[in-house]
């Protein structure tokens, strides 16, 4: 709230998922006469959308734009498909690759466990993080003769019989908290393992994907280091491994300084170490228009953490970066409703099909794939078909004017989209 002369001005901070319907809201009970789905006036973005067809010349089209006529096939065959691009895949492999500053690339296969999607990841030398037995077995069947040493296991309150496995297979293991440490000393003895540090703060778009500070249940506190030191000690193990992750779709490379720079730091602390872990939370562009993560600068940013590690190796383990930008979701239209001022698109998936909207707000983009790059002419909130008001894909979205049996293309699904989904309803 601020005051200037005469005006008392409200602030307010929503969610840009439901800013165009509040200002709308808002308008309609500030202004007389005022009938909502009159005439509002453009809104931002067709403003400063480019003309139908066009594409900004600094950021080029996404694959699926120039496929449409294979997916639209995809789409007569399949009432909804989950539809991934192993070029765009691979080209994201080999941005992690060309990294100078980073050692190994461990890719977090939570994001996308689909057995095509591990051999790509495997083809280019990208090592593989695994958060279950279940995902490392996965990867073994994949790719029997692997490397043990190229996986990565980082579970998190898992009972015992699992760090037992996973030890018995010869693989890296992750320690998140103490508990292990404190009531099963005796399976670590002789051991070299990873500690993940909770470096106090999250980053992230939502709270559900920020990853440490006190509100978030992974790693060892900073507050813990000496009894970790102690418990260490007492187990006969070794700690050749820091790793902290602080969160998801983060943007600015100075989140992957700060945390190779305070992982740097405990060095003295643990001298065995030989790997520091940045994490992954690679962010990806969102919306049309928004500028990818600089991987130059990203380069840059942790090259400044190599000076100072000596032989330390440097690694990374991004999950989302490698596979959302490849994947989509095709839907078909099945209805359209109005309802006062709110024009609803119905498709046949929903979020039992992918649940991250409804989970955390997370935002993809939506486009008309029938009537690509037609004049936009609606706002629209696309829903499925789901016993749940949350049932929401995307709201307020500028779309073409849109019909039954009309293939809608929702972008950036090729994380946490198959994996995450259910049978429900």
């Amino acid at each position: 709230v601020t005051q200037a002369a005469n005006d008392l001005n409200f602030t307010f901070v929503v969610d840009s998922e439901h800013a165009y319907r509040l200002v709308q809201r808002v308008h309609a009970l500030l202004v007389n006469q005022f009938q909502e789905g009159g005439v509002f006036g453009p809104t931002w973005e067709q403003l400063t959308e480019p003309p139908p067809g066009s594409i900004p010349e600094s950021l080029p089209a996404p694959w699926w734009d120039s496929k449409r006529d294979e997916l639209l096939a995809i789409a007569e065959q399949h009432h909804a498909a989950y539809v991934y691009d192993r070029e765009t895949v691979g080209a994201a492999l080999s941005a992690l690759n060309s990294l100078q500053s980073i050692d190994a690339v461990y890719y977090a296969m939570k994001a996308n466990s689909h057995p095509d999607i591990l051999r790509i990841v495997d083809g280019h030398g990208v090592n593989f993080e695994c958060v279950s037995p279940g995902e490392i077995q996965r990867v073994l069947q994949v790719a029997p003769a692997i490397r043990r040493n190229r996986i990565l296991f980082t579970p998190n309150f898992a009972p015992r019989q699992e760090y037992e496995w996973a030890l018995e297979q010869g693989i890296w293991v992750t320690l998140d908290n103490l508990h292990p440490l404190r009531h099963w000393p005796e399976i670590f003895a002789d051991r070299e393992l990873f500690v993940r540090i909770d470096t106090g703060q999250g980053r992230g778009h939502h709270e559900h994907v920020r990853t440490a500070g006190v509100h978030s249940k992974f790693g060892i506190p900073l507050f813990e280091l000496d009894e970790l030191d102690e418990l260490i000690g007492a187990a006969g193990a070794k700690i050749v491994g820091l790793h902290a992750h602080t969160g998801s779709g983060i943007l600015t490379v100075d989140n992957w300084r700060q945390t190779g720079e305070q992982l740097n730091g405990l060095r003295n602390r643990f001298p065995e170490v030989k790997y520091i872990d940045l994490g992954g939370g690679m962010g990806i562009p969102e919306r049309q228009g928004q500028r990818p993560l600089d991987m130059g600068s990203l380069d840059e940013a942790v090259n400044d953490v190599k000076a100072e590690v000596d032989s330390t190796e440097l690694w990374l383990e991004p999950g989302r970066f490698i596979v959302a930008q490849a994947g989509v979701l095709l839907t078909r239209v099945t209805q359209i409703k109005g309802k006062d001022g709110m024009q609803y698109v119905g498709v046949n998936t929903g979020m039992n099909t992918l649940i991250r909207p409804a989970l955390y707000g997370a935002y993809h983009e939506i486009v008309n794939l029938s009537r690509l790059h037609e004049a936009v002419t609606d706002v629209v909130t696309i829903v499925g078909p789901v016993c749940e008001t949350g049932d929401r894909l995307g709201s307020d979205r500028l779309m073409p004017e849109t019909e039954e049996g009309d293939v809608l293309l929702i972008a950036n699904t090729g994380a946490y989209g198959h994996v995450m989904s259910s049978h429900y309803n």
